[in-house]
Order: C-alpha cells, then sequence, then structure tokens
C-alpha cells in the first residue's frame, strides 16, 4: 500500500513540496484515546487501604512462620500465583534457602513419596529461586520399571499440573523434563477433553486450560494474578485472608498505576501526539505501558516503568518510520542526526522527522538530568548508547529493503537480532532502578551475554512467524520465515516448526543464565526473563500490539480499568 505524501516529505532545504509516494502498514487508530487521562486528578489517599494491606501481611507472615514443610510451600505457590509475593521476598528466600539446603544435606530429603504436585512444586520453586536443583533427583522415582513416567499419575490432574508447570524450567539436556513437558501435556489435554462427567471441579479445568496456554514461568505475574484470583476464588480450600490481601493489592496497584499511565499519557497526547505528527505509526502508549507493567509491577519501580515506557513509544514510533514510511534518503538523514546527538541536526530533517528528532532528545535530556539529580549519570552513556545503536541497526535493514536485497539466514539473523529491540529495552530497563543496576551491570549487558541473545531470538522468531505474510504485503525485508525456508529449501510451515524448536532452545539458555552463580543480581535478571514473558503474551499466536483491537484491550482493561471484586469491604 502507499499513500501520497507532500509538505512533509522531503527534507527541510527548499524540497519540501515534491511528492513522495510512501508505503503505509494501515495500522488502526488508538483503542484507548486519551481514556487513561482522567486518572490524573484520581484520589490516592490510601492510607486505609495501606493500614489493611499491611495488617493482613502481618497475617501471612505469621502462616508462613508457624506452617509445617508442605504448608510453606502451599503458602509460598500461592503467594507468587496472587501476585503479592513481594511483600514476602525475605521470608521467601529464608525458607527456600532452608529446603534447598536441607535437600544438599540429606539423601531424602523433600522426599514427598509419591506426591507429583509437592516434588514438583518444591522443584519449580528451587529454580525459581535459582537453584541448580537437578530434575533426575527429584522425578526418577516417578517412573515406572520401562523408564517411562508412571501411568498411575495420570489420573492425578493437580499433579500433572505441578509437573508441567515445573518442566518448562528444564535447560539443555534435562531428557527427563522434556519426557515431562510430553507426558503433562498429553494427559492434561485428555483429561479436559474426556471430563463429560465433570469430575474435575470448574476452577480446576479453567486453570488447566489456562495453564496449556500461559505457563506461570512465562507469564506475566500482574496478569497471572489477575487469571488465579478467579481460579483461587473458586476453590473451596481457599484461605480467606490470602484471598482478600490479594484482591486489596490488586487494586492499590491498580490505583497506583492508573495514574502513572495518566501522566505518561499526557506526555504521549500534548508533546508528541502520535496522531496528528505520526499519522503512520501504531498509536499505542497504553499498550507500552502494559508492556512496562510486564517488566516491573511493584511500587518500588515507578520511576523505572515512567522511563521505559517512554522509551518503548518513542522507539515504536521510529520501527514504523523505518520500516513503512520513511524514504531511504529521509532515514539516512534521520540515523545521522542521532549520531551527532544535537539538536543543530534539527533543520537538516524533513519536518515531520523534526518534530520526532526534537522530542526523542528532549525526553532523553529530562532522563539525563534526573540521573545527575540521583548521581547516576553514568547510566545515559548507556541510554544514549543504546538508542544510537538501535537507528543504526533500523537503517541498514530499511537499507536492504529499498535495495530490493534479499539476506543469507547467515546475514539476516544477526541484524534481525539486533532490530528486536530487546538490546535497547534491556539497558532501558535499567536506568531508573535502584543501587542493584551497577555500572559493571551495564557493562555486562553491553557485552551481549547470552540471556540477551535469548530474549532477542525469542522476540525475533515470535515476531517474524505472526507478522511476516502482512509485512510482506506492504513491502519489508525477508523474515526469518522466508530466510530459512530458502535456506533449508522447505516450506513456510516447515520453516515455523524448525523456529519454534529454536525459540525453545532459547527459553532454555534464559533458564540456565537465571541459575546460580549469577553473573548480576537476580532483580536485573529478572527484568530480561520478564521482557520475554511479554513476547510469550503479545506475539504467541499473533501480532498483539500491532492489532491491539484484540485480546491486548481486554489486557488492559484487566490491568488498568476495572478492579478486582473485593470479597470483603474494609472494617
Amino acid at each position: 500500500m502507499a499513500i501520497q505524501g507532500s509538505t512533509n516529505g522531503a527534507a527541510g532545504n527548499g524540497s519540501s513540496h515534491s511528492v513522495v509516494e510512501r508505503r503505509s502498514a494501515g495500522f488502526h487508530r488508538s483503542v484507548w484515546g486519551d481514556y487513561f487521562l482522567k486518572y490524573n486528578s484520581a484520589s490516592m489517599d490510601t492510607i486505609r487501604e495501606e493500614q489493611h494491606i499491611e495488617e493482613l501481611v502481618k497475617v501471612i507472615k505469621k502462616k508462613l512462620a508457624d506452617a509445617d514443610d508442605l504448608g510453606k510451600l502451599d503458602l509460598i505457590d500461592r503467594t507468587q500465583r496472587l501476585g503479592i509475593a513481594y511483600k514476602f521476598e525475605k521470608e521467601i528466600k529464608d525458607i527456600l534457602q532452608q529446603f534447598h539446603d536441607h535437600s544438599c544435606s540429606k539423601s531424602d530429603a523433600a522426599d514427598y513419596g509419591h506426591d507429583m504436585r509437592n516434588t514438583a512444586l518444591l522443584f519449580r520453586l528451587l529454580r525459581q529461586e535459582g537453584y541448580r536443583i537437578p530434575a533426575c533427583d527429584m522425578f526418577n522415582k516417578f517412573k515406572d520399571s520401562h523408564g517411562k513416567f508412571s501411568q498411575a499419575l495420570t489420573k492425578d490432574v493437580r499433579g500433572l499440573l505441578s509437573l508441567y508447570e515445573a518442566s518448562n524450567f528444564r535447560v539443555h539436556g534435562e531428557n527427563i523434563l522434556e519426557e515431562a513437558l510430553t507426558f503433562s501435556v498429553h494427559h492434561l489435554q485428555s483429561a479436559l477433553e474426556n471430563d463429560h462427567s465433570k469430575t474435575l471441579s470448574p476452577g480446576l479445568a479453567e486453570e488447566v486450560k489456562h495453564a496449556l496456554k500461559h505457563s506461570i514461568h512465562k507469564g506475566l505475574t500482574r496478569l497471572e494474578a489477575w487469571h488465579y484470583i478467579r481460579f483461587y476464588e473458586q476453590d473451596a480450600s481457599r484461605d480467606e485472608v490470602l484471598l482478600r490481601l490479594a484482591e486489596l493489592d490488586f487494586n492499590f496497584l491498580q490505583k497506583l498505576h492508573q495514574k502513572e499511565l495518566s501522566e505518561i499519557s499526557r506526555w504521549w497526547i500534548e508533546r508528541i501526539n502520535c496522531e496528528r505528527n505520526f499519522p503512520y505509526a501504531r498509536d499505542r502508549i497504553a499498550e507500552c505501558y502494559l508492556w512496562m507493567l510486564g517488566v516491573y509491577f511493584e511500587p518500588e519501580y515507578a520511576l523505572a516503568r515512567n522511563i521505559l515506557a517512554k522509551i518503548i513509544a518513542l522507539a515504536s514510533i521510529m520501527d514504523d518510520t523505518y520500516d513503512a514510511y520513511g524514504t531511504s534518503e529521509e532515514l539516512q538523514l534521520l540515523t545521522d542526526a542521532i549520531g551527532r546527538w544535537d539538536m543543530d541536526a534539527l533543520d537538516q530533517l524533513p519536518e515531520y522527522m523534526q518534530v520526532f528528532y526534537k522530542e526523542l532528545l528532549d525526553t532523553y535530556r529530562e532522563f539525563e538530568e534526573l540521573l545527575a539529580k540521583q548521581g547516576r549519570s553514568y547510566r545515559f552513556k548507556y541510554a544514549k548508547q543504546s538508542i544510537q545503536h538501535h537507528a543504526r541497526v533500523y537503517f541498514k535493514e530499511a537499507t536492504w529493503f529499498h535495495q530490493n536485497y534479499v539476506p543469507t539466514i547467515d546475514e539476516y539473523m544477526p541484524l534481525a537480532l539486533e532490530t528486536t529491540g530487546y538490546g535497547l529495552l534491556p539497558i532501558s530497563s535499567f536506568i531508573g532502578m535502584g543501587d542493584v543496576a551497577t555500572e559493571d551491570a551495564f557493562e555486562w549487558l553491553m557485552s551481549d551475554p547470552k540471556i540477551i541473545r535469548g530474549a532477542k531470538m525469542v522476540c525475533r522468531l515470535m515476531d517474524d512467524i505472526v507478522s511476516h505474510k502482512l509485512e510482506q504485503e506492504r513491502g519489508h525485508v525477508a523474515s526469518a520465515v522466508e530466510c530459512y525456508a530458502k535456506h533449508h529449501g522447505m516450506s513456510e510451515e516447515e520453516s515455523k516448526k524448525l523456529m519454534w524448536g529454536m525459540i525453545e532452545d532459547a527459553w532454555k539458555d534464559i533458564n540456565e543464565e537465571m541459575l546460580r552463580p549469577t553473573p548480576v543480581e537476580m532483580p536485573l535478571l529478572m527484568r530480561i526473563l520478564n521482557l520475554t514473558r511479554v513476547m510469550e503474551l503479545l506475539y504467541k499466536d499473533k501480532d498483539r500490539y500491532t492489532h491491539a483491537e484484540t485480546e491486548t484491550k481486554d489486557f488492559v482493561a484487566a490491568l488498568l480499568v476495572d478492579p478486582s471484586k473485593v470479597i470483603a469491604t474494609i472494617a
């Protein structure tokens, strides 16, 4: 598709009235418009709520302290899945440390016989904490004399579900977890398909259906909490205090996030004004903020969310400018200007690019001033370098398209991994964090470690699988789907199957890098893991960022519009 442009078509050098034929992706308008501006004046007088939440936190802390081993495991699992584990970080860390130390000192430690649910739960919780707990030691006892998982397990749906969730933490070479995944998925699907007499409770059936689409490990903490609150409400054995705490805290955080999004929306509408200045680009500020909630939702990361949401919103405009709208000459000018990082370069740009360039430099200058006040000026260097690198790789990819060049797979993948933005976003995610984001941590990120390469691989391949057809129709450089198909002499469907296998391998790399000893502190690694989780949500079977009128609208509504129903009023 093409649209005709005139006054904003050429560089500001007197030729600005030439007609330029441009491609257009035909993106739909913003789903939310200025909806979230109304939360700017919303009351945040939540002292009473906070007091009630803290009272309930004390109750749960006492329960954690008093519970037996199985009770502790269950409470930890519930708090994590309900999205409130951040309030019990020290307690959870200490308990899991004790479980790990005990398992290392006794051969029969944490032996729950043939209780698959609790065995797999312990394995998952320890792996989540970064412990290299051996899978064979935990699961071999569940195999029969033929070396297969026992058929007796097929009747234990909760055990199968726990095994399935644990198998998602597998690393390379863990064949027993590969077998566990295949076994658990098959029998969970069978349990759903053959439950004609409705022996599964409605809550458990819904939980299984959801898990098979979104495992705990690959899900966004905040959105998974929204789902699990609803599953847990239907659990006859639920802890009413725990459920009340989860719902109160969900609503408390929602108010905080609404106010943050209101402020970011004002910046987007009043300063960027995507609808007027960049009508060719995706107008997706609410969806950008949803992306950031996947990276960190806790109150302590308010500044980090503000910075990262603005960076991804600006990067989204860049993406659409390089991908579809800008001419080769204009993109060269923009790339050079971003490399110069100087307002004097403004007059060399086309009018529409001048607006973008000015806001890019102004927004980053605000970041720089803020970091200077915090005594963290060193971080700005990495922020600036990463966005400049991003522009360069975008330009190289655009050059391939404008030259009608079809890269080989060996040429395509190194560049395509860089254009994902998953080099830019991890660095950007560290900028607004606390003291844990040291200069050494930024240098580690710049070295392109394995976990970053894994995140880039997941991002690139998932994006290409769901987006390649539409991109080829509008005009775009060949994707991984076409490149792998051509390289291996296979069909596109065979190419996609190969790529899904590569995605699973990339997840194993990520899982491996999350295990101790880790190169940087766990809170930093979690940002990279969470960025990868966002891809699983938004790109698993369709491009839900571009097509935000789909389930993405429901995701935004769940987390940022509709409060959770609190089961008891505040006394």
